[in-house]
């Protein structure tokens, strides 16, 4: 980390556990303040306690599906005249079941937090990303993104496709102003998001080969996006198995996508 970016905060958003949490303990390691956010301020302040003794830590408590909280987040950030370099949008979960077994309620509360929510928040930091001259946005995708939807995870390739593309056209805006945006694109990682969907049984069926760490998936992004990558893919075997799928014709991607999501059913 260049000593410029040292001096400004990386805000995470979901760091109370998983990939965000280790986002806070890698960047700690090399020496960026933090400003954690997540909805458990108890996760958060016990992250923040074991993390002071290495850098200044803020926390900010806020609920990402309320429409309100991104301006509220700039808000209190601004009140406590804080600076920050680097911004980490990694807040979300999935909604499992297909479209019509959940009530609407649920897929807009989905759709705030994993589409609108990052692009609001990216939109009201982008001028002091900016104004640095060495501002990085690390969006938490997903190899889902490069991939047909699957059944029964309805809106989550297309949301995890939309911090793809917004990565990209951010990167093509603001790359000559000293930003860089890349799209974290992590395979399956071992993290509380399957316990939060209700999937752990069948994924935990999965062979060990397909599972990344966070640790491996963190440092992919804090790497990537300091060398200008816009599209990050932790895992050379997820990276090779990109660059197979991306040859084959959708009709064939979508026949396989229907076989891999019976099987998991047929595991349920």
């Amino acid at each position: 980390m260049d000593a410029t970016a040292a001096r400004g905060y990386a805000l995470i958003t979901g760091a109370s556990s998983g990939i965000g949490a280790e986002f806070a303990r890698q960047y700690a390691a090399l020496g960026v303040p933090l400003i954690l956010t997540a909805r458990r301020v108890h996760r958060l302040q016990s992250l923040a306690a074991e993390l002071a003794s290495q850098v200044d830590v803020q926390v900010i408590a806020e609920d990402l599906e309320d429409p309100a909280a991104p301006a509220r987040l700039q808000a209190e950030i601004q009140r406590r005249r804080l600076h920050v370099q680097i911004l980490v949008n990694n807040a979300g979960y999935g909604v499992a079941g297909r479209y019509l077994t959940r009530d609407w309620a649920v897929h807009a509360r989905f759709v705030q937090l994993m589409v609108t929510a990052p692009s609001e928040l990216t939109w009201r930091l982008l001028p002091d990303l900016i104004q640095s001259g060495s501002g990085q946005i690390i969006n938490v995708a997903s190899f889902a993104a490069l991939v047909p939807g699957a059944d029964g995870q309805t809106l989550y390739a297309p949301a995890k496709a939309w911090l793809l593309a917004m990565s990209q056209s951010l990167s093509l805006e603001y790359a000559d102003r000293g930003v860089h945006v890349c799209a974290l694109c992590p395979g399956f990682t071992w993290s509380e998001f399957h316990d939060v969907t209700g999937t752990r049984a069948q994924m935990s069926r999965l062979p060990k080969w397909v599972w990344l760490s966070a640790e491996q998936v963190v440092r992919a992004g804090i790497e990537g996006v300091r060398r200008g990558q816009v599209l990050v893919i932790p895992g050379w075997r997820y990276r090779g198995l990109y660059q197979v799928l991306r040859h084959l014709p959708q009709a064939w991607l979508l026949r396989l996508m229907a076989r891999s999501s019976r099987r998991v059913r047929s595991q349920g």
